[in-house]
Order: C-alpha cells, then structure tokens, then sequence
C-alpha cells in the first residue's frame, strides 16, 4: 500500500473520497464485532481507513493489530497521541508502523485520560511536536486534527486556525475533523483556513445518527452543538426505531451537503459497526 498518497486522493479525486474510521476492540468479542464490519465496508471500496489510539497509547498493542489487520485490504491511516510519552517511544512505534505498511499518521496530542487530574511528564507539549518528529523521521503522510467548532482547550477558531497553518508548515498534509452536525461551521472553518494560507484539504468527519442517545452523549462530550430542533426530534421520538429513522435522514442530507460544498471527501465514524455506516454511503450516494 505504500504507493498510495492520501493526499492525491483528497485533491485529484472527481467525487469525495470515502473512508471510515475504527477503534481497538476491547475484548474477543469486539474483534470478531470488528473484523465482520470491516468485510462489510469493504464492499463499498473505502478509499481508505482509520484506526483509533487510546489516551497515552492505553491500547497501543491492540491498536497495532487492527492497523496490521487493515494494511493489506486497505490504505490504513494511523491515530498516534503524543502526550505522555518520549520522542524514544514514539520513535519505535513510528518504526512499528512504517514496517506494517501504512498508509499515514494522524497526529494528534491526545486527552488526558480518565481519573488523572493533569497530563504526567513528557516528551511533547502539543500536537504539532509530533508532526514536526513524524516528518523528519518518516516518509509518512500527516494528518491532523480540526475543530469546526473550536478546540475546547482554545481561546478562538482563529487561533485553532494559526495552529493548523503551523502543523502544515511543519509538514501535515491533510485534516479531518472532529465531530460536529451543523454544516455551516464546517464551511466557516474551510473558508477561514484558506483566507489564512491553510491549502491542505480538510476532511469532514461525519457519525450515523443510528443510535440517538449514544450520539448525543458523545455530541455532548466532544463540545460538538446539535441543532435544537434535531435535538428535540430524536428526545421526542416514540421509540429507538423512530429516532434512528430521524438520526439517519438527518446524517444523509448533512453528507449531501457536504458534498455539494465541495468536501475532498466523507471520513465516516462507525463506531466498528456497518449497517449505519453502509446506509449512509448508499442514502447519500458515496460508493
């Protein structure tokens, strides 16, 4: 897979590209969960994919296997979080994963994990110390992270903005973004982006409203707003099935959306189940 550029495929496209991302199973279960769906997508033919990574590498040998798993059906594109950890460890995953055959990194800072009150020593402050280390130590391709509504640790989009004009000087080819349901705050980002010399192209990344409450949660998690009348459609909804149906039709006329404006491609959060995500690539024509 090495020959394949995600950014090529981002900017030479005549269609959005489409790609999903997946998680580190947690138990037997989860794998085979995990392994099903990816033969599912696969026959949509994901342009790519990519593999989530724990809070301070807490699933980094399983993370590993799902990337090994991937690399040899698909361009496989690899979370790594920096912080809490040394340049020297990073440095031999960096090797881990250039030897499975991936396709890029995302770089990312990482959150702090769960019942720890304040980040523990290391070798990185933020995001853009991985990317500069990735570039200079690798012939891998870089993402990064955007936020359509602000990062929730930043003053302004603006600065989120200077900070992802900084990641692309120090060698990040694309982005993707987190989370979010209002299309115009996609737009918003792209527009600024460009005005202040951002040129990489910045992937929308859209979650199937199949599951209302757990989509909710996370909505609510990330910082990502949900429109107040889709809010109030899925809590009014007589049962699970109805606020699906709702969740659903809603998540296709926002990547209709998307498309129309232009977005270089659809990164689809499956959350390592297929059905949502394969309605949503047929409902909204992606494959």
């Amino acid at each position: 897979m090495g020959s394949f550029s995600i950014t090529n495929s981002l900017t030479n496209a005549n269609r959005p590209t489409l790609s999903f991302e997946f998680f580190p199973p947690k138990d037997e279960t989860g794998w085979v969960n995990l392994k099903s769906s990816i033969e599912h997508l696969q026959n949509v033919s994901p342009d790519f994919v990519s593999v989530t990574y724990g809070a301070m590498g807490s699933n980094q040998e399983t993370s590993l296997a799902v990337v090994e798993h991937l690399v040899e059906k698909v361009p496989t594109i690899a979370h790594l979080t920096c912080i809490g950890a040394s340049q020297s460890s990073i440095s031999q995953l960096l090797k881990k994963y250039e030897n499975a055959g991936v396709a890029g990194i995302l770089a990312l800072r990482g959150d702090l994990p769960a019942g720890l009150a304040e980040f523990p020593p290391s070798d990185y402050t933020y995001a853009l110390d991985l990317v500069s280390q990735v570039q200079e130590s690798t012939d891998l391709e870089i993402g990064v992270a955007t936020f359509p509504e602000k990062h929730p640790e930043s003053t302004s989009i603006e600065r989120d903005i200077e900070i992802l004009k900084m990641k692309q000087d120090a060698g990040a080819s694309f982005g993707m973004t987190q989370l979010f349901f209002n299309v115009d705050a996609y737009t918003s980002l792209v527009n600024k982006a460009k005005l202040a010399g951002v040129t990489i192209p910045i992937v929308p990344g859209v979650m199937p409203i199949a599951n209302a409450k757990q989509v909710l949660r996370m909505a609510q998690m990330s910082g990502a707003s949900v429109p107040a009348d889709l809010e109030q459609a899925l809590l009014q909804a007589s049962d699970d099935s109805q606020a699906r149906a709702i969740g659903m039709d809603f998540t296709v006329k926002l990547v209709e959306e998307l498309k129309q404006l232009g977005a270089p491609g659809i990164h689809i959060f499956t959350l390592n189940h297929h059905l949502a995500a394969l309605e949503l690539v047929h409902e909204a024509q992606l494959a």
